[in-house]
């Protein structure tokens, strides 16, 4: 018996992950649906931040590369700052997400463009120059744009970063 049940625990854990709808019910009543599962239409709740309304005007003032290294978070007098293709976003609102240490960190101060391209956030990708991104990993970079663009303020442009057209 022990060591049935020894063998029997792991391989109804392995079943359980590997087959999630079959789940055995001990009680009689019916689970209840998810609400995307009772109306296919509705759309399933977002995690992302929801585009803002109350954004400044964008802003072109410029910052050289070096200059843009000192807006990394580590001095919280200042902002954090994050450029993608040289547009300069004001992110400090979500510093527990691109402040030292967390996730996204690896992009604050700098142009990461070629990083988000290719979502990677490894330190040699997070790069201004993403001339050699192919034709998907430039749309996950528009979109990219398109999602700070939303999100964060415009404070600046990079003056001396890579021309890419």
């Amino acid at each position: 018996v022990k060591y049935v049940l020894i063998l029997l625990v792991p391989a109804s854990y392995l079943f359980y992950r590997r087959f999630p709808t079959l789940r055995l019910s001990l009680s009689s009543t019916a689970t209840t649906p998810a609400p995307a599962e009772t109306d296919p239409k509705k759309p399933l709740k977002s995690i992302m931040q929801a585009a803002r309304d109350d954004l400044a005007p964008p802003k072109d003032d410029p910052f050289t590369t070096e200059e843009l290294k000192q807006y990394d978070g580590t001095d919280p007098t200042k902002p954090i700052l994050v450029a993608i293709k040289g547009t300069i976003f004001d992110v400090t609102t979500k510093a527990e997400v691109y402040g030292p240490g967390r996730s996204y960190s690896i992009f604050a101060g700098k142009d990461g463009s070629r990083g988000l391209g290719l979502s990677s956030l490894k330190p040699e990708d997070a790069v201004a120059d993403y001339s050699t991104l192919d034709t998907k990993d430039m749309k996950v970079l528009d979109d990219w744009h398109a999602f700070f663009s939303k999100r964060y303020n415009i404070v600046g442009k990079v003056s001396d970063g890579p021309v890419i057209n």
